[in-house]
């Protein structure tokens, strides 16, 4: 397994080189600058700045420089915000989405899978057909409604939790952009649970464990939700890599200070660096929670073998 997850991580870094090297050069390719504001600037700072920032050299050496500093562990400056590197901004945000993304990914798998199980051991039955419209209902409604039905109804009718903003990481704070989060990851997950048991459900040695005499509870738990744990595992990877990474509609409507919002601006800045950092930082969570995917698959399913 060690010599298996060393490899993963040795194919990572060309996977991670080509992921930079394209985004590096469509952000370039794209019209605009970081400085070619509405109004325009003195040409002579406008310039200078490019001259600071090494914008005035050729796009290659821009690149080297570039990949120079990223071996280091510099992700550079923010051209917008100029008073903080992109690291400074990341330490700021990213314990934000780390926090509000875990919770709702947690929330999402636990009752997800619940009611999953429970839509599957009652299949064609009233329960499986709620279930069902439920997640069907939950997996088609953007975020962007769920989020200002959530302020509408619990924050200024009901006034059980605030509107927006951070609140120093308040309970109260969270559950809204918690639950708008949670919601369409919810259905997908009850969806996805409900196929896979019932597949597993019927397989042979389901059959068969149920002929030797096995309880209800053994047969399900320790048999069937093995198998049927794998789809599941395989959307957690990248869902998790996105919701860790903040979402952009989410942040921006409840005005949580995350990194998610940082992309979006950042792209409509020609914030480079901050680009750059962003794209990054989505890159390495996908990896290794693509390769952590990997390594449940072997210890769920012990037909798996890396080895």
């Amino acid at each position: 397994m060690l010599r298996y997850v060393f490899r993963r991580l040795l194919t990572a870094i060309p996977t991670l080189f080509v992921i930079v090297t394209i985004a590096f050069f469509l952000m370039r390719v794209a019209p605009g600058g970081p400085f070619n504001q509405e109004k325009g600037l003195n040409p002579v700072i406008k310039a200078n700045l490019e001259r600071v920032f090494h914008l005035d050299e050729p796009l290659w050496r821009q690149y080297l420089y570039y990949l120079q500093n990223l071996l280091r562990g510099d992700f550079g400056p923010s051209y917008n915000l100029p008073d903080f590197t992109v690291a400074e901004l990341f330490a700021e945000g990213l314990p934000v989405s780390l926090q509000l993304g875990a919770m709702a990914l947690t929330l999402a798998l636990v009752i997800g899978s619940a009611l999953g199980i429970w839509a599957a051991l009652r299949q064609n039955q009233v329960t499986d057909y709620a279930v069902v419209a439920v997640a069907t209902a939950g997996s088609t409604i953007p975020t962007f409604v769920i989020a200002p039905l959530f302020q509408l109804f619990f924050a200024l009718t009901l006034h059980w939790f605030p509107v927006g903003g951070w609140g120093g990481g308040a309970f109260v704070n969270k559950v809204g952009p918690v639950l708008t989060l949670m919601l369409p990851q919810l259905a997908i997950v009850a969806r996805l649970m409900r196929g896979s048991m019932i597949e597993s459900l019927h397989a042979h040695h389901i059959r068969t464990a149920r002929a030797m005499g096995l309880s209800d509870y053994s047969v399900v738990i320790r048999h069937a939700l093995r198998g049927a744990l794998l789809p599941i595992v395989s959307y957690a990877g990248p869902a998790a890599a996105a919701l860790l990474t903040g979402s952009v509609i989410v942040e921006t409507i409840f005005s949580i200070p995350g990194v998610g919002r940082y992309f979006v601006e950042a792209a409509l800045n020609r914030d480079y660096t901050l680009v750059m950092g962003t794209v990054v930082l989505i890159a390495i969570f996908t990896v290794l929670f693509n390769l952590i995917v990997d390594i449940l698959y072997a210890v769920i399913d012990p037909r798996v073998r890396y080895d």
